[in-house]
């Protein structure tokens, strides 16, 4: 029996650039297409914890329709596994922290480097543009792409949808 909606949260280093980003961009392609989804996003760390995302996130995503303004970051923490379904990370290092959370394989299973969906044997980095300005729009468009092909996915095969069963083809 599946649970709707699908729970999904995006993770990346501080959760005030790319995962915020990646949340917004899910929730409205999943609304575009139909789909019952529910997103959140956290960070690996808890330095930002309780502020807005980056005001160059902010932007990027107000530019293409989305509001992030009203996120506010949070750590990621072992609760998470229960309350979602994948567990979206943005580059092998946040991958490793939150394995290293992993109380167990069921909990293996929900993780996922968000790029998966594009490439599955050879998933990329959604690289940090905290550092340059530039790196805000083509981020935004890779989280984009790897949303849509996750979107798509479980357009074409909704048995799966939620069963995790794209782990790691």
């Amino acid at each position: 029996m599946h649970r709707l909606p699908t729970r999904v949260l995006m993770v990346c280093l501080g959760n005030i650039c790319r995962s915020p980003m990646a949340e917004g961009i899910f929730r409205k392609l999943a609304e575009d297409y139909g789909l019952a989804v529910e997103v959140d996003s956290a960070g690996t760390s808890d330095w930002h914890a309780g502020e807005k995302p980056d005001r160059r996130a902010i932007a990027t995503a107000k530019r293409h329709g989305i509001d992030i303004s009203q996120h506010r970051a949070r750590p990621f923490g072992r609760a998470d596994f229960d309350r979602f379904d994948y567990i979206f990370v943005m580059d092998r290092d946040n991958l490793h922290q939150v394995m290293q959370q992993a109380r167990h394989e069921d909990d293996r299973k929900k993780v996922f480097m968000l790029t998966e969906a594009l490439s599955p044997q050879h998933p990329v980095s959604v690289p940090d543009p905290w550092f340059d300005d530039a790196l805000f729009e083509p981020v935004f468009q890779q989280i984009k792409a790897a949303s849509e092909a996750w979107l798509t996915k479980w357009i074409a095969h909704p048995e799966m949808k939620n069963t995790n069963r794209y782990q790691h083809d």
